[in-house]
């Protein structure tokens, strides 16, 4: 497997926020087209390459990139680190979930079952029990055993449009549709799928995550809002990100409980308070940044600026 070293420019510019937050930035490859972005045990920082077609890792103490190519057609989507410690990655280009050791850099493929080509793959996540759940836009979502490397696939109750997905602490496994302007919870062992409307028709749900008492946060993306579903009550909270009433993108939240956000109309990444019900915003420093998710550790979050190729980190 052929392996690429790219040293990364690093740019530390201070944020004129409250609580003197910091943002960083690493430039990437020319081309890269970084998409998600997941965080690694040993401090690393995974993303994807979408229209490069491959895996990166970034070391943000030395800013070098490590680029692994990820196969012939390879456009990842979402990455995500497993309970193994590997790189899981959404290849919509390969039509397969993939996985990346992170010592070895062995690429391993788990193809969609045929009846589900081009499933345009999404989003990872894992349940409590190690198993691996996806999305595919064009109306799938499944799973991968990652003992046996078995995946199983279901048509989504609306068609097109699966996209984000995730785990409560629980180990309740969600997803969102974007086409398909639903919630819905998938049934660990049968693999359906019940459907949960959204407060009112058309907001275009995105991106889930869930918070540590697995209260439900949505980023809403026709509506520009950022919504609050609590499954034991069953109700359904929402707050307006901007003026313009569209551009929510991402939605991850930290170990604090404080919801990260993308506002594509202001260029901004923004962290809201729900115990303030007040935003923070961190718009980027070029134009067009257009970050389409984050994740992070402790005291870190991460997002990757797709329209600049390069990674951004906003530090308590």
């Amino acid at each position: 497997m052929r392996r690429i070293l790219f040293a990364a420019l690093a740019l530390a510019i201070s944020c004129g926020t409250a609580n003197a937050s910091q943002v960083q930035y690493f430039a990437l490859p020319s081309g890269a087209g970084p998409h998600d972005v997941a965080a690694a045990p040993d401090g690393a920082i995974w993303y994807t390459g979408q229209r490069a077609g491959h895996l990166g890792r970034l070391d943000p103490k030395t800013g070098k990139v490590e680029v692994i190519p990820l196969g012939k057609g390879s456009a990842p989507h979402g990455v995500i680190v497993g309970p193994d410690g590997a790189a899981w990655v959404t290849d919509s280009g390969l039509n397969a979930n993939v996985r990346v050791d992170p010592k070895t850099k062995e690429v391993k493929v788990f193809a969609l079952p045929a009846e589900f080509a081009n499933a345009n793959l999404n989003t990872g996540t894992f349940d409590r029990k190690g198993i691996y759940w996806f999305t595919g836009q064009n109306g799938v979502y499944g799973r991968v055993n990652p003992s046996t490397g078995k995946t199983d696939a279901w048509k989504s109750p609306k068609g097109r449009g699966p996209y984000g997905i995730a785990t409560t602490p629980s180990g309740d496994v969600w997803y969102v549709s974007l086409a398909g302007d639903h919630l819905a919870k998938v049934d660990t062992v049968t693999g359906e799928a019940t459907i949960v409307e959204p407060p009112r028709p058309g907001v275009g749900p995105r991106r889930v995550w869930s918070d540590s008492k697995g209260i439900l946060w949505v980023s809403f993306w026709h509506s520009g809002e950022v919504a609050r579903y609590d499954p034991a009550a069953k109700s359904w909270k929402t707050w307006p990100i901007n003026n313009a009433k569209s551009g929510c993108y991402s939605v991850y939240v930290d170990d604090k409980d404080k919801v990260w956000l993308t506002d594509f109309i202001s260029n901004a990444i923004l962290r809201f308070d729900p115990a303030t019900e007040k935003f923070e915003s961190f718009p980027s420093d070029k134009r067009g940044a257009s970050v389409r998710q984050m994740l992070g550790r402790p005291g870190e979050a991460w997002g990757a600026e797709s329209g600049t190729d390069r990674l951004v980190v906003v530090r308590d």
